[in-house]
């Protein structure tokens, strides 16, 4: 059986404490989108308000990450610099973080970096790496570096940093490639998941699937993800 993960763009820290709590209890984790206006132009919590004082206190241990007694989370960097801000996320508790291939200037020596620091689950910078990989880019890309990392995220949509963009079906080319190639590697997908597009992603060989407005935006929240369990 596939994961089904929530994503949430937070606006600010209070529109992510809500949409935290509405699937607390619902699923074990969630992804948090977080946008810097650089590498995607829009901007979400925590770059609206640099320095935010939110994400300043929780760096402090002022105060915890919203539900961080029900609910895990994985952050997707779609920023610029995310090499100089991992390790912040990681102290805010992320159990995973996404870097998208494109932003990373040495991919191969960076996530050596990385795993050099999370290299035991006894390091406080333990952390599972996922690579995302827009569409538009070469799976080849990822071919020197993917063992380096926990799963790959293809991107479904064309235009990443928005929620409710249409669904690009060379994804699935995209995904049944790196399942032929790599059988036991974990491949989530993030962008235009929705309950008519998850059964083809699966066919073609993801295991986690990232929905935002298709769990946010309906009427009935448990449910929808109830039918998403359904079909996966």
């Amino acid at each position: 059986m596939a994961e089904i993960i929530p994503a949430i763009m937070p606006d600010d820290f209070m529109d992510l404490k809500e949409k935290m709590s509405l699937v607390s209890g619902v699923v074990p984790l969630v992804q948090v989108d977080v946008m810097d206006g650089k590498f995607v132009t829009r901007k979400t919590w925590p770059y609206k308000d640099v320095p935010d004082p939110d994400f300043e206190a929780i760096l402090a241990e002022d105060i915890g990450f919203p539900q961080w007694e029900e609910l895990d989370f994985e952050v997707d960097l779609m920023i610029s610099r995310s090499e100089d801000v991992w390790q912040d996320w990681v102290k805010a508790g992320a159990k995973r973080i996404i870097f998208h291939i494109e932003s990373l200037a040495e991919p191969e020596r960076f996530l050596d970096e990385v795993r050099e620091n999370s290299v035991s689950p006894d390091s406080i910078f333990y952390v599972e790496i996922g690579l995302a990989i827009d569409i538009d880019t070469p799976n080849e890309i990822l071919d020197p570096v993917i063992s380096k990392a926990d799963f790959v995220q293809c991107m479904g949509i064309a235009t990443i940093g928005k929620q409710g963009e249409p669904f690009d079906e060379r994804v699935l080319e995209k995904i049944n490639d790196l399942r032929n190639k790599y059988p036991d590697l974990i491949i989530s997908v993030d962008g235009g998941v929705n309950l008519e597009t998850a059964l083809p992603l699966i066919e073609a060989g993801a295991n986690r699937l990232v929905a935002g407005s298709a769990i946010f935006l309906s009427d009935d929240i448990r449910q929808t993800i109830e039918d998403f369990e359904s079909v996966i």
